[in-house]
């Protein structure tokens, strides 16, 4: 027997160690969703939406809900939200036409930055068909310094904490 490094479990054969795989959220998981249709150009060769276009869903989903119910203005406001980090496990594909619909929720609430949560499912069907984050840090846009974000984004942010 030996110790598998990952988990510290004792075992007899070292193919058992491996990392537990990750299992997908289910729809019940997010507080708001929106609706992203798919276009024939998300297909790569192989007939699916390319891995890179799950990042521009969740760009959507969450610019949206920022605009709509936080009140962040994209084109004239003086704070605006910068990509610090993303990240997604994928477990099953989609195709165009398919509709995505992409969950959100919100994992960490700072004071100039958030981690978002987004869950892509098909067709109002769960468990997701993608899951990953994306951390925002807000910054006056004039010369990219951290700043507090705005009540009103935060209040609407709020509303999605888990």
């Amino acid at each position: 027997m030996v110790e598998c490094r990952l988990s510290k479990k004792l075992i007899v054969d070292p193919e058992d160690c491996r990392m537990e795989k990750l299992q997908p959220d289910l729809r019940g998981d997010y507080r708001h969703f929106t609706t992203v249709a798919t276009r024939w150009m998300d297909n790569d060769v192989y007939g699916h939406i390319n891995n890179v276009q799950y990042y521009s869903y969740f760009d959507t989903v969450i610019n949206r809900y920022l605009i709509e119910h936080g009140g962040l203005d994209i084109h004239g406001g003086d704070v605006i939200g910068i990509a610090a980090e993303s990240h997604c496990n994928f477990f099953s594909p989609a195709a165009f036409p398919e509709e995505i619909e992409a969950g959100l929720r919100v994992g960490h609430l700072g004071r100039s930055s958030v981690r978002y949560e987004v869950g892509l499912f098909v067709a109002r069907l769960s468990p997701a068909i993608a899951r990953g984050y994306f951390v925002h840090v807000f910054v006056e846009r004039a010369d990219n310094r951290p700043v507090e974000m705005p009540a009103d984004l935060r209040a609407a942010l709020a509303m999605l904490e888990r």
